[in-house]
């Protein structure tokens, strides 16, 4: 096996170099990082300062420090040492290139898991775990690289979008907010064609809830045939004919993979479906017919009065993409853009680098909420995130005895942040801002060519 090649930077008495991120191997260890290296062929041939696996933490790091730039980054997740230099900007963006991808998602697959017991609160329905799928655009700079590689939306007649987006597809948790599985794609990629990639990370025993842009025969094919069971809202207008009415109002009946099939009963899945409206007029979607698709049919073990507000347990996911995209790394002045790595790479290693740091953060809720005994979705997100990056300077890692002292007050710190128990509200379906009144803008506006006179040289004056 290959040898590392070492840092020479200056280390700590315990012998870290970025001694400021002790913290974060309370969930990942130095270890699993050194061997998704060299699972990936990452082998440093000789001595250097930016290795890949200094590059590894700073990359963690730069999930948590969302706020910084990548040599703050740097500066932060390292104590003051008189007479050393950090890294120039550019040193740091062609180690992390020198990096690439792989090592931080092979650091995801390894890393990152479902965390819930049967104890956990929400993470459960009748012995079947929880998880749900969904995907989210994420706007990136407004790079050329970026626009070849992940393409932007339209507005019609208006021109391109703003920014590029990149999509992600993810797998979460529901009753820890854990992000165990994610995929990407291009603007242009539609969430159905990335959702085979995430089939992979079903085990059986899952219930997986999916919104109705999800269903298709084969999806459904695949996704029962491992063992796993699926509540999913669907089109009203699929055809559904009743095979055999239950006792709870559900009905059975067969999807088909075409009509063709449908018309010859040939290739046909059975199905429980469930129909019901809503008769209050506060409510969103009052009065339409909505359509949910099961694979449970017996309607008394799995009663359809627990499956309708089961199903929107899937609006878990959304909040944790609020979690992300609003609270861990928000746009901000000087940063339009939810991600600030202007190539493809840097993109998507930065994609993982939030959901590693998201783990980490959610991991620790988890340990605070279990030693304190009670329910993580009490507990603060914002908070918990802030309470870590506020503490993480101060982690004494000296000896383990000191460490362990250090997370144990961590998380007690956690388990105070606690938030009420959420209202019986609902939100309508709008938006505050939808147009402004200046030009939209458009290709020619952008890389503009350099001025050729000052602006007093471009001054005529006129009576």
């Amino acid at each position: 096996m290959k040898q590392q090649g070492r840092c020479v930077l200056p280390a700590d008495e315990t012998g870290r170099v970025l001694d400021r991120l002790t913290a974060l191997e309370k969930v990942i260890s130095p270890t699993v990082i050194r061997q998704a290296l060299l699972e990936t062929g990452r082998v440093n041939p000789r001595a250097c300062k930016l290795t890949h696996e200094v590059m590894m933490w700073v990359i963690l790091a730069m999930g948590i420090f969302t706020n910084l730039p990548i040599r703050q980054v740097f500066k932060q997740a390292r104590r003051l040492q008189a007479g050393a230099d950090s890294p120039c900007r550019s040193a740091l963006c062609i180690a992390r290139q020198r990096l690439g991808v792989e090592p931080v998602r092979r650091l995801f697959e390894r890393v990152v898991r479902p965390l819930a017991t049967p104890e956990t609160p929400g993470a459960f329905y009748r012995g079947l775990r929880l998880v749900a799928v969904d995907g989210t655009l994420i706007d990136v700079p407004d790079t050329a690289a970026n626009d070849a590689a992940f393409g932007r939306p339209t507005a019609g007649r208006r021109g391109a979008g703003a920014f590029p987006q990149i999509r992600k597809l993810s797998l979460v948790e529901v009753g820890t907010h854990v992000e165990f599985a994610l995929c990407t794609g291009s603007y242009r990629t539609g969430e159905k064609t990335l959702s085979p990639q995430l089939l992979p990370h079903l085990q059986p025993g899952m219930l997986l809830l999916c919104d109705r842009g999800f269903f298709s025969y084969n999806l459904w094919k695949s996704v029962v045939s491992q063992g796993v069971h699926v509540l999913a809202r669907l089109s009203k207008g699929m055809i559904l004919k009743p095979i055999k009415h239950l006792s709870d109002g559900s009905y059975l009946a067969k999807i088909y993979a075409n009509a063709h099939d449908r018309k010859k009963d040939r290739g046909g899945i059975l199905v429980r479906v469930i129909k019901y409206t809503l008769d209050d007029p506060q409510r969103v979607g009052h009065q339409e017919e909505h359509v949910l698709l099961t694979d449970l049919l017996d309607e008394i073990e799995y009663p359809a009065r627990e499956l309708i507000p089961g199903y929107h347990w899937r609006w878990e996911h959304e909040l944790v993409f609020d979690e992300q995209k609003t609270h861990q790394d928000p746009p901000r002045a000087g940063k339009p853009t939810h991600l600030r790595s202007e190539t493809p790479t840097g993109v998507l290693q930065e994609i993982y680098a939030l959901s590693l740091a998201h783990f980490v953060i959610r991991s620790l809720m988890f340990q605070a909420a279990q030693r304190a005994g009670q329910d993580t979705a009490r507990l603060s997100f914002t908070g918990c995130f802030h309470i870590l990056r506020c503490r993480m300077p101060e982690c004494d890692c000296r000896t383990p005895r000191l460490f362990e002292a250090w997370c144990e007050k961590l998380l007690d710190e956690m388990s105070r942040e606690r938030i009420e128990p959420r209202r019986n509200r609902i939100n309508p379906r709008v938006i505050k801002r939808k147009m402004k009144n200046w030009l939209k803008k458009r290709p020619e506006h952008r890389h503009l060519p350099p001025l050729k006179q000052t602006f007093m040289e471009s001054v005529v004056m006129t009576n």
